[in-house]
Order: C-alpha cells, then structure tokens, then sequence
C-alpha cells in the first residue's frame, strides 16, 4: 500500500489565489503542495479578472521582491475615464498617467490579462520551488481535530494540518467541509466579451461608461482596456435572448454598432453570466482546519474589480493565519490563530459584496426612483460637477476598502 503523503498545508486550486497561497507558504517555509483539478497547461474559459488595484500590487511584492513590479510593468494604466449618458458626455478625468515603469513606486492599478498574471505569478512559484500536482480533482475532504485527509478522484490520499480551498466556485473543499454561500443572485445578465486589439492602429487608452448607449438599444456598456485587447461588458435587458448577443452572428450586429467594425473579427471569447452576490457563511470549518480563498468564498458582481483582488488578501490572511496556528501552544491559541483569520476575511467579503451590491442597484435600472436620481444627474452635471462624478462612481461601488482588523499578512 502507497505511503500516505504528508504535508502542513494542502493548497486545493491553481488558479491565481491559489498560486498566491501556494507562493506565501512556500516563502514562509511551510511544508505544502498546490493541487489543481485539471491538466496543466489547461484552457482557462470564463470572466477573467483584468485589473490588479495598487493594494494586491504591494501584497505581491511584500510576497516576492520584484512581483508586484513585474506586473505593473506588464500591464497598462488607461489615463482617462469617461462617463456617457444615453449619447452625452457627463464626466471625464485625465489623470496623464501612462507610465508604469517607474522602478520605485507601484502604479495606483495595472491592467492585464488572468491569463498574463497567472504566467508570472506561476513563474515566481516556479522559482521559489513551490510543488504542484496537476490533474487530481478533490472528491473527498475528512476533516479531524488533529488534520485533514484529502482523497482525490483517482483514490490517492493526502494528509495535511490545513487545508486553503481556493478551487472556485463550486468549491469542493468548501461544500466538504460544510460550510454553503449565502445572499442574493442578481437577475441581471451580462455578457462579457474580449476582443483583441489591433496594434498597428489601436484605440485611445480610454475606461468608458456608456448609461443607456443610444446604439444597443439602451442597454449599458462598459469599454476597458487591458494589455492586448479590450474587456466588453453588456448589460442585457429582461427579455433579451443571450444566445443573439453571444453568437458570431449577433455579434456582427451589435458590436460594430458601438466600436470599430474590425473588432468583430478580433473577439477571442464571449459568454453570459448572471452572477452570485454571495459569502461562504463561514470562512473557516468548525474544527478550524479549512480556510476559503478567493470565489471558495465569495462571488460578486464584476464592477469594482472586487474579485481577485480580495481573492489575494484572502490567501495571504489564511497563510498568516495558519503559520500562526502551527506556532501555537495550546489548541485554544491555533483555533483562535484561524478564527481571527477566517473573520477578518469573512468581514472584507461581506464589505465587498454590500460594494457590488450597491453598485448593481445604481446600474440595474428598475428603480424609479434611481431612474429619476441618474436623469437629474445628467442633466446637472454639466453645471453641478460632482453630479457627473456620482454617475461615473456609482457602477463601481465606494473605491474605499473593507475595514481590517490587521494590515501585515
């Protein structure tokens, strides 16, 4: 019989959370392995995060010297936004920055691919030794007072003190161990799409917001750009049939309405969501051996960029929890290490979620009161200013961040 593997830690997810977690424990000197589900190399589908605020910029850098540059290097800043109302320009801001190559401080944000910040947060693991095993789904997670014992779909076990699930949403280790979302899911559909851009004749660097855009029937759109190409987010109307906005040919209808014809000849991928605003009820199991990372333990709408970019504090909160925990004299002081971990957490994913919530209600449109509010607005802000700047906030939700019981991970 195959000798148990051993191990403090079990990572359960490649994605960027998990290569986060996986790259904290290594850095701390704990014994662990990262476990992902599917082949590496694996096609990575779905909405991908584009933008790292300037906060996950220094947690990666506090992480591995040189990472949070790496990125911001790699990536854009877009100097302008820019707000529209039904066809009317009502708010714009040129912040003229577009250089992020200043080698001593980190851009307040930077704009690229999950695919990009998944190839170097991969390459520092790779340079920092961190182990992985490819291919092995999680189907089974027993959870003790002393540890945890993982079994994965082709019958191998996997013995750890703790294990961080950062394997998305629909989490194996958070239903194993348990603990379910809770909150609201949206009825809004979105469609989000991404085209390439054309390099040789490229699009102003601009982030534009489009209430109610004359050309798609007055559906809202969202335009940002992202090292390469274009994010496209649609907000479909009660009624609308997904399938004539995703496929090619609905494709062809609508998007050459609101951008250059070209790019419906670039788009590398489409797809419909109607998203989740919801939290794990707890963070961490009841024998506090498990701790969620990342969509294991939240999901929001996409404004606000509120996904990876609390999916990182998450994993570096849960590293520092566990090393604490493994430090820990008495059982008291390892369940507190991991409960204070799993709270702070749990009160930054609650934060987030009433943030995107808030900021769904400014764009949903159903309200007539909010209706009323956004037409003033617009009316106004030519003469009022910070009406404009109201209507241009509003889709992203408050830009101050959860309140934290610690700053260090």
């Amino acid at each position: 019989m195959e000798k148990r593997k051993k191990y403090d830690v079990i990572v359960v997810g490649a994605g960027p959370v998990g290569l986060v977690a996986g790259l904290a424990l290594k850095q701390k000197g704990i014994s662990s392995i990262v476990m992902e589900a599917e082949p590496f190399g694996r096609p990575r589908p779905g909405s991908r995060a584009i933008y790292l605020h300037n906060a996950t910029l220094t947690h990666l850098e506090e992480t591995v010297k040189g990472l949070g540059f790496t990125l911001a290097r790699n990536g854009i800043i877009w100097p302008i936004n820019r707000t529209v109302y039904k066809g009317k320009e009502v708010y714009v801001r040129n912040y003229g920055i577009t250089d992020n190559n200043d080698p001593t401080q980190l851009p307040h944000f930077t704009s690229l691919h999950q695919d990009e910040i998944e190839k170097h947060l991969y390459k520092a693991c790779m340079d920092a030794g961190v182990e992985f095993i490819w291919d092995s789904p999680a189907s089974k997670l027993e959870i003790y007072d002393q540890g945890t014992v993982l079994t994965t779909a082709s019958g191998e076990t996997w013995e750890a003190q703790y294990v961080i699930g950062c394997d998305g949403a629909r989490s194996v280790v958070r239903e194993q161990a348990g603990l379910v979302f809770e909150g609201p899911r949206t009825a809004d559909t979105f469609l989000v799409l991404d085209v390439k851009e054309d390099e040789e004749n490229p699009m102003p660097l601009e982030r534009t917001f489009h209430y109610q855009h004359p050309a798609t029937g007055g559906r809202n759109i969202m335009f940002v750009p992202f090292k390469g190409g274009w994010r496209v987010d649609l907000q479909l109307l009660e009624g609308d049939n997904p399938d004539d906005f995703t496929s090619m040919e609905g494709i062809k209808q609508w998007l050459p309405k609101v951008l250059d014809p070209k790019y419906a000849e670039r788009v590398t991928w489409v797809s419909t969501y109607r998203f989740h605003q919801v939290v794990a009820n707890s963070l961490t199991d009841e024998k506090c051996r498990v701790l969620l990372a990342g969509e294991a333990a939240h999901l929001f709408a996409p404004f606000g960029a509120r996904g990876l970019n609390s999916g990182v504090p998450d994993a570096l909160k849960a590293v520092s929890g566990i090393e604490r925990a493994l430090q820990a004299v008495t059982e008291g002081e390892r369940r507190e290490a991991i409960s204070l971990a799993a709270k702070e957490r749990y009160i930054a994913a609650n934060w987030n979620r009433d943030c995107s919530t808030t900021a769904l209600h400014h764009l949903q449109g159903d309200s007539p009161e909010m209706n009323l509010k956004r037409e003033l607005a617009a009316s106004l802000a030519s003469v009022v200013p910070r009406l404009g700047r109201w209507l241009e906030e509003g889709p992203y939700g408050p830009k101050f961040g959860p309140p934290e019981l610690t700053t260090k991970y």
